[in-house]
Formats: structure tokens, C-alpha cells, sequence
């Protein structure tokens, strides 16, 4: 976490003494596995923290229960560890009390879509601005390889030993359906520059940010995710002028590029279940979508007094009189 003597008491006169590094974004170090997909979300989330020059005290992280809801104890920044699907209303409270913080929220594909559904549903109808990345490996990974909601059908696992019996989730797809939706995007792990520019996106969009990133898990499915990182063909990279912007030698490696406009619901939905090649890119952005905390912060704040007084003259209203 931060070191608030560190960040608040005073210091020599140094341009450079008040800017944050990516170390002053570092927590205890990071236990996921050796070359687990995670590592490669929290190195991006502290260079974006490190370049948006993000004062730590100002900044939160907030994640449910997984492999990937562990990253909070990996950030020099506040953290709330959350009980299994409920970061998201944890940080739309943070956020409506707070709405001058800059809120994350990492959770895996069990923690948000399975028994963080109802809550998935109704964070993206409230659209409060925050950026949510999704950690989707297809699997549960602390508790040691039991199917998720984005598991593939077939798949065995602790759980499901004949295999899965159901066709997975698409979080993508679910998403782009729901009402108020303002961004969504989709990225992988093992193409960090890629990354980083979507959550840096994502970071600068106002509203809810959903950002779905295919995540390896080494441990419990190793090749999973082998068909497109061997083969750049499988993956469709998203452009646009109000999209994704990638360097030239980076959209050199694919061979199908598209320019997608991102306002465009219709053909986001269209390329979310897309079977034939994973999008990568911003799949749909729209700005002008309102934000809840706008409307609630609309609302003339009350002081505690005022409250109390507010609540007497109502209490006084049903007093009964004794009658002797």
C-alpha cells in the first residue's frame, strides 16, 4: 500500500520529487504462477498509474474473490479485498461517496459472472465512472480447476469430470446487450502494448469502462488460449480514429486489421460473437451516456443537522399526546 509520509510531508523543491514512478505503485510482491496472464494486467494497470500521474491516496482498487481479485494487495495504492461477486457495488458505494477517487475493479469470470451476475447487470445500467477489467481465463483458479460460467463446453475439470455440459458465456456479447452500456473492449494478455492502450482508454473514457481481457492460466489450462498466440490470423485487430490506436510494427504482425467504428452498437454485437477470430480493439463507445453519480450528486446535499431536524418535524407529525 502507499506510504502516506512518503506521499504527504514536505520536500526538497524537485520537479522530479513529485512525480510518481511505476514504483510507488508497487504493493507486496505479486504470488500469482509463473507466467499467469494476471502479471502482465498489473504491470499495465501501475505504468498507466505511473503516466496518468495517479496520487495514490486518490486512487482505489476494488476486486471480489480469485486469482485475479488478489492484484489490490499487489498496488501502492488503497485496495478493498470484497466477498465473491460483490466488488462492483462495493465501488459504485466508493465511487457515490467519493466521485473525486479514481476507482478499478478487477474480478475473474466466475467472481462477475457467475455470483456477481445480478450485480454485472445493473453496474453497467447505472454506467458510474469506473474502469472494470475483466480477468477471464475460463476457469477457476484458486479453488483449484471447477468450470466457470466462460468455460469452454467439453471441458474437464474438478466439477464437471464428463466434461462441461453447456456452451459458455460471452461476456462481450451479454455486455453489448444490456441497456446504458458506454464502453466496452476486448484485449489479451500477451500483447502488453495492446493492452495497456485499451485500458488507457478505458481509464480516459467518462463512464463505465468494461474492458473483457483474455487471461492465461498456466496452472489448470496452459494451452487454452495456444490457437491465437501461435497464429495471428485468429485474432482480428479493431482500429479506428476513435478506437484503438496501435504502432505500425504492432499491426504488422496481423493480417486482418479492420477499421471498426466504435459507435456503431449493431456491428459490435456482430463482431462480439464473431467465431471465426477473436476482436481485439474497442468494440463500442458511446459518451454520451449519463453517469448515476451526476444524477444523484444533482440532488442539494442535506447536513447532519438538517437531517436530524428533517427527521423531528416528520417524528412530530405522529406524536400522540398523553391524555392525563
Amino acid at each position: 500500500m502507499f506510504d502516506p509520509i512518503k506521499t504527504l510531508s514536505p520536500s526538497v523543491p524537485d520537479i522530479d520529487d513529485d512525480a510518481y514512478s511505476m514504483d510507488d505503485f508497487e504493493g507486496v510482491n505479486a504470488r500469482w504462477c509463473h507466467a499467469c496472464g494476471n502479471n502482465a494486467i498489473l504491470t499495465a494497470v501501475q505504468k498507466l498509474c505511473a503516466e496518468e500521474q495517479l496520487a495514490p491516496e486518490k486512487t482505489v482498487f476494488v476486486s471480489g474473490i480469485g486469482c485475479s481479485s488478489r492484484l489490490p494487495h499487489y498496488m501502492g495504492t488503497y485496495g478493498f479485498h470484497a466477498l465473491h461477486g460483490r466488488a462492483l457495488p462495493i465501488a459504485e458505494g466508493i465511487k457515490i461517496r467519493r466521485p473525486d477517487l479514481h476507482v478499478f475493479v478487477n474480478t475473474g469470470d466466475g467472481d462477475c459472472c457467475s455470483i456477481g451476475a445480478g450485480h454485472w447487470i445493473h453496474a453497467m445500467r447505472y454506467n458510474m465512472n469506473m474502469t472494470v477489467l475483466l480477468h477471464d481465463n475460463q476457469i477457476y483458479g484458486l479453488t483449484k480447476k471447477q468450470i466457470s460460467p466462460t468455460s469452454p463446453r467439453g471441458l474437464v475439470s474438478s466439477t464437471s469430470p464428463r466434461g462441461a455440459y453447456l456452451e459458455p458465456l460471452n461476456p462481450l456479447a451479454a455486455t453489448l446487450g444490456m441497456s446504458n452500456i458506454s464502453f466496452v473492449a476486448n484485449a489479451v494478455d500477451w500483447l502488453p502494448s495492446v493492452l495497456y492502450e485499451i485500458i488507457h482508454q478505458a481509464f480516459h473514457h467518462r463512464g463505465l469502462s468494461f474492458v473483457r481481457i483474455v487471461q492465461r492460466c498456466p496452472r489448470y489450462l496452459p494451452h487454452q488460449f495456444d490457437e491465437y498466440m501461435k497464429d495471428p490470423e485468429r485474432i482480428l485487430l479493431l482500429t479506428h480514429a476513435q478506437g484503438l490506436h496501435v504502432q505500425d510494427a504492432v499491426a504488422r504482425r496481423f493480417k486482418h486489421c479492420m477499421e471498426h467504428d466504435p459507435s456503431d452498437l449493431d456491428r459490435a454485437r456482430e463482431l462480439a460473437t464473431n467465431q471465426e477470430r477473436l476482436p481485439v480493439g474497442i468494440l463500442y463507445r458511446n459518451p454520451g451516456v449519463l453517469c448515476y453519480e451526476d444524477v444523484r450528486t444533482s440532488v442539494e446535499h442535506l447536513t447532519a443537522a438538517d437531517k436530524v431536524k428533517a427527521l423531528e418535524r416528520e417524528f412530530d407529525k405522529f406524536t400522540v399526546q398523553p391524555t392525563s
